[in-house]
């Protein structure tokens, strides 16, 4: 269901992850799409202009900067896949909402698949640091009864098995 899965909470230095009491703490990756104002536009979901975001790799200095009062995008270190009976919502991590930074992540519905696209925000008027390869969100799984009718699979979601950040799609 997540891979790669860790088994126990780690935390020695860095912002916990791994399986914790009653969810499991996934990571950010290095990979982030940070908003800009350079060359943007009307930030628009129906027809989203990727002049808007700028792509970075933070694998060299391990953490990310995200401008005051911006937004960015990011992805999970872990690949998600969900049983039929289940689904699972994301909260951010106190240790960061305690920062101003608030992070977003929509429900994984039953079936869903792929890695997670992450929305982060920093509220405050200062520059954020955010920690690649470490905690960003708590994940909490809700067993049903019994499995859904029609799960995300079946609906053929936009977002089925996505591999990096993916932007908006209608």
């Amino acid at each position: 269901m997540i891979n790669p899965f860790v088994e126990s909470q780690v935390s020695n230095g860095a912002i916990s992850y791994g399986l914790s009491s009653y969810g499991y703490d996934m990571r950010i990756s290095s990979e982030f799409m940070i908003f800009n104002n350079a060359e943007s536009s009307i930030v628009d979901p129906k027809k989203f202009d990727t002049n808007n975001v700028q792509k970075v790799d933070v694998s060299s200095s391990g953490y990310c900067v995200i401008p005051e009062n911006s937004f960015a995008l990011a992805r999970s270190v872990e690949y998600f896949k969900i049983p039929r009976d289940v689904l699972a919502i994301c909260l951010g991590k106190s240790t960061y909402a305690r920062c101003g930074i608030i992070v977003n992540v929509t429900p994984f519905e039953p079936e869903f698949e792929g890695y997670i696209t992450i929305e982060i925000s920093n509220t405050t008027p200062i520059p954020a640091k955010i920690y690649a390869n470490e905690g960003i969100a708590q994940v909490i799984f809700l067993g049903a009864d019994s499995e859904c009718m029609v799960s995300y699979k079946d609906r053929k979601g936009k977002y089925q098995n996505q591999l990096g950040i993916v932007l908006p799609r209608i």
